[in-house]
């Protein structure tokens, strides 16, 4: 059988979607032998990042052209027996579709998006989810948003196939990696750290509140705040908010980051934080996790049944208690060891190898379901005559 994927976000920075996309084919080229796969990429580089058994196709960077024309002409050419896609389908796709929908947070909280994203993805997202042979997502949380969000599905229609911390993160040498985040970034004092695109739902305005109040009541710590992630339509009123809070001196913003910066990163910090209001998985907190860091995270959307009692939660809506729990892990030394070996155990729950296994499983299941009924005709037609 032959499946194709739209790898488009590969080389695009766009973080979650980049990330997921590019872990799968590895994981996919590594699982399945038998099977051809073909991607379908946009970016000049995206080849770096791709097993090399995996034959890639230019399509359009330009989505109204990719999702319009390319991606299905080029789909005709290659006549996989599906294609699978994130969020978004090919008008006029001519073969069977699996979609990835992550979260539907342009439909419970359109508010996070500009007018014209959330318009958009909340038509071409339902299009598609109707369109689509399954439906996959990371949480059983994501899985009961969309059947509450799209009321007439199938429920054996949306299958939970959990994501996973590449397995690049990992313990390292604690002193290298702050040598190494000293270097890159001029991160001189120990740090807190959160990971994320500065958007509305990720909650770094009420992290800087925090963080001020935390300093306030602990004038004793010696941690700065660095936030990692990509800049985007909101990134003024956050900055704002960080010449506002008193404590600016003490935080920093280091953009966009790589892979390999990101390892150091985690590696570096005393504890990570992660006070998003809403998400459908939360890959962050894996992959500090993964890289042996206690984390604390919000209560909210799929991330208690991500961490599992291994992180401390906070409802991110109040600022006092993001101040007590970040302070609990900070000045007990016992509990942040404790935090870091539950986190650790944690994020060896998830593979990306088990990811693949499972995503192969709804790929079959998809792609023979054409074959059977053929058959069917073909027995029907045999007992007619």
């Amino acid at each position: 059988m032959r499946f194709a994927v739209d790898a488009h976000a590969i080389g695009r920075h766009l973080t979650g979607n980049e990330v997921y996309v590019r872990s799968l084919l590895n994981a996919l080229a590594a699982q399945d032998r038998d099977c051809e796969f073909v991607a379908y990429v946009s970016a000049d580089d995206a080849c770096r990042s791709i097993p090399s058994s995996i034959p890639i196709r230019r399509v359009a960077t330009n989505p109204f052209l990719r999702l319009g024309f390319d991606l299905a002409m080029k789909v005709r050419e290659d006549r996989p027996d599906l294609l699978h896609v994130q969020y978004t389908a090919p008008i006029g796709c001519p073969v069977p579709i699996v979609v990835s929908v992550h979260d539907v947070s342009f439909l419970e909280h359109p508010e996070y998006f500009t007018r014209d994203r959330a318009w958009q993805l909340q038509w071409t997202v339902r299009r598609t989810v109707r369109r689509a042979a399954k439906i996959l997502t990371g949480s059983e949380f994501s899985r009961s948003s969309i059947l509450k969000v799209y009321g007439d599905l199938e429920e054996d229609k949306v299958v939970v196939v959990p994501n996973a911390a590449a397995s690049e993160f990992r313990p390292i040498s604690r002193e290298a990696a702050a040598a190494g985040v000293r270097e890159r970034f001029s991160i001189a004092r120990p740090f807190l750290l959160s990971v994320g695109d500065i958007q509305p739902r990720k909650n770094q305005i009420g992290l800087i509140r925090a963080f001020a109040r935390l300093l306030g009541s602990h004038p004793q710590l010696k941690q700065n705040l660095v936030l990692a992630g990509k800049e985007t339509w909101f990134g003024d009123r956050v900055h704002q908010a960080a010449r506002e809070s008193g404590v600016a001196d003490r935080i920093q913003f280091v953009g966009f980051v790589s892979d390999t910066d990101l390892l150091q990163l985690y590696n570096a910090c005393d504890v990570f934080v992660f006070p998003s209001f809403y998400e459908g998985f939360g890959l962050p907190v894996l992959e500090a996790m993964a890289c042996g860091r206690a984390v604390v995270c919000s209560n909210t959307s799929a991330l208690p049944e991500v961490v599992d009692g291994a992180a401390l939660l906070f409802d991110p809506y109040a600022v006092d208690e993001i101040v007590r729990a970040i302070a609990d892990l900070l000045l007990d030394s016992e509990l942040r060891a404790r935090m870091e070996r539950l986190g650790l155990q944690r994020a060896a729950h998830f593979s990306w190898q088990k990811t693949a296994q499972r995503t192969l499983e709804v790929f079959h299941e998809v792609a023979e379901r054409p074959r059977e009924a053929k058959q069917r005709v073909g027995s029907a037609t045999i007992a007619h005559r």
